[in-house]
């Protein structure tokens, strides 16, 4: 590694991530013995089902032994992408509320990322006669992820590099890989993945393998990547290096003609085969329930290489809300985002968010005032991005929070009607969701694709003028704030909408009455309707 690679204090190193989640007193330490089988996993679990989102942290478990009672070495890393939105904003060096900012101007002007002759992640490398020299794939502590469920362990922050075999063109996905042998995964790459493709163009060529190259622990960034669903022919490597703002470096491969991150911990080259598929799973899944067995793909290991002492990472998935989950989340808001607006044309768009607790099937989309049509455009773009994303997806106007369901839930009720405002869309693929096709017999094949799906989108903004939102108008709660912070009452988290105003309802009469009212003269509104008054029936 030259000088320059040496001295430069970058969020390509993952150890640098780590350290930094220290400084933010967000790195959880663990030096007792800890079961990666059994033990490991479920610890983890806790936070996000017994913590406040603002509570979590990621973990490093430095002490990690097997359901055998062995002690293995090297360390486990978990939930330090996404454990929460700060643990993110840390992975991409900015606050939180700069995120989405970053994100935009990343997929405006990625980075091409530079070749380099060599790189920490190929310290010691285990290939031909060596590979098995450390146990193969049985050297790392790869943990199980839901313990009496899953059927083994399972790689998760599993970053897949595959190649287009025309045009040269790298793509880097998540997938999940599950561990059967010392040189053997299984993995899961369904008919609408990137990967597929790449496996499906060397098949129909007469190909019997299509190469791969498994990342594990590289820059925090091409995790946030992997899963973001980049357009095709974007290379995740070249976002990722705009998101940290320096080009990505790499290194060439071993065994195959693919290049991965030159400082990431661990690499697993090989070749997926075209010529036969096999049982995998079942694994808990990002759906709240278990995925089934299914046939899916074969990778062979042709060669490992790793930094010294490398710190194995993994993603904790299964039940939503989840690190998994919000992974996803942050990588399809601001994908979408940026596909409505700048591949679509559509400028009134402010917004989009995936919900965590249903990633694959609820959406909500912000929009400005606007034309009904581009309502309308907007909710069948996003039906066309992806053939799996959207069971339900609602528009709702600039004043409702996204991210909070009961604003969703009261733009839904009292801006919009299901005989008017909503359409049905057939043909859709069905993906996780086990709603959509009954237990079958026969162990499905995942390299095929079913429609078995439907998806609703509905407009929920106001088609006319509405009256005001029934809050005490904004000067009278903030005056009333400045009175509950001098009294020392609990920190307030303000909701939207925690202010009244006016939506075009409203005439100068209501609003001089209203203004009677405040300063008390109440008693000019009634005289009023007493000159109004008439008799009953007329």
């Amino acid at each position: 590694m030259d000088a320059k690679t040496e001295n430069k204090p970058n969020l390509q190193d993952l150890r640098t991530h780590l350290d930094n989640l220290q400084k933010h007193d967000k790195l959880t330490r663990v030096t007792i013995p800890i079961n990666k089988d059994t033990e490991l996993m479920p610890l983890v679990r806790w936070q996000f089902r017994g913590l406040r989102q603002d509570q979590r942290k990621g973990f490093l478990f430095e002490n990690v032994t097997n359901a055998r009672g062995e002690s293995l070495k090297g360390s486990v890393a978990v939930a330090i992408y996404a454990g929460s939105p700060e643990i993110y904003a840390i992975g991409m060096n900015c606050e939180v509320s700069e995120i989405r900012k970053h994100w935009q101007a990343a997929q405006a002007r990625p980075l091409k990322p530079v070749l380099v002759e060599r790189g920490t992640v190929q310290d010691e490398v285990h290939m031909g006669d060596n590979l098995l020299e450390h146990g193969g794939l049985d050297e790392f502590p790869i943990p199980n992820s839901t313990p009496g469920f899953d059927v083994g362990p399972y790689t998760t922050a599993s970053n897949w590099v595959t190649k287009d075999p025309e045009i040269g063109w790298m793509n880097v996905g998540n997938y999940r890989g599950q561990v059967k042998g010392p040189t053997k995964m299984g993995v899961f790459i369904g008919p609408r993945k990137h990967a597929w493709k790449h496996w499906d163009m060397m098949r129909q060529r007469g190909e019997k393998y299509v190469e791969a190259a498994l990342v594990i622990g590289g820059p925090a960034v091409l995790t946030y990547l992997s899963g973001s669903r980049t357009p095709y022919g974007v290379e995740e490597y070249a976002v990722a290096g705009a998101l940290i703002g320096e080009p990505l470096e790499l290194v060439k491969c071993k065994t195959v003609d693919l290049s991965v991150p030159a400082h990431a911990e661990l690499v697993i080259e090989g070749r997926i085969s075209t010529e036969y598929i096999e049982p995998e799973a079942p694994f808990g899944e990002f759906t709240g329930y278990m995925g089934e067995r299914v046939y899916n793909a074969v990778f062979e290991v042709t060669a490992i290489t790793h930094r010294k002492n490398p710190i194995f990472t993994a993603i904790i998935s299964q039940m939503p809300p989840s690190e998994s989950s919000m992974l996803k989340k942050m990588g399809q808001d601001n994908s979408y985002l940026y596909f409505l607006r700048n591949h679509c044309g559509l400028p009134d768009v402010v917004d989009i968010s995936f919900h965590e607790i249903a990633l694959e099937s609820w959406a909500v989309v912000k929009l400005k005032r606007c034309n009904p049509s581009m309502v309308w455009q907007t909710l069948y773009a996003i039906a066309g991005r992806n053939a799996s994303s959207g069971k339900y997806i609602i528009a709702v106007d600039e004043d409702i929070d996204i991210n909070d369901m009961e604003s969703i839930i009261w733009a839904m009720s009292y801006r919009s009607q299901p005989d008017r405002d909503t359409k049905i869309l057939g043909n859709r693929a069905i993906g996780l969701d086990p709603s959509g096709l009954p237990p079958q017999s026969e162990i499905r094949d995942m390299t095929k694709q079913a429609n078995f799906g439907s998806m609703m989108l509905i407009d929920a903004t106001r088609k006319w003028a509405y009256p005001p939102v029934s809050l005490p108008a904004k000067p009278y709660m903030e005056r009333a704030k400045e009175i509950w912070e001098q009294l020392q009452l609990p920190k307030l988290t303000p909701r939207v909408p925690w202010h009244g105003y006016e939506l075009g309802d409203w005439s100068d009469r209501d609003r001089e009455e209203a203004e009677w009212a405040v300063k008390g003269e109440y008693h000019k509104t009634g005289e009023r309707a007493a000159k109004e008054r008439k008799p009953v029936g007329k």
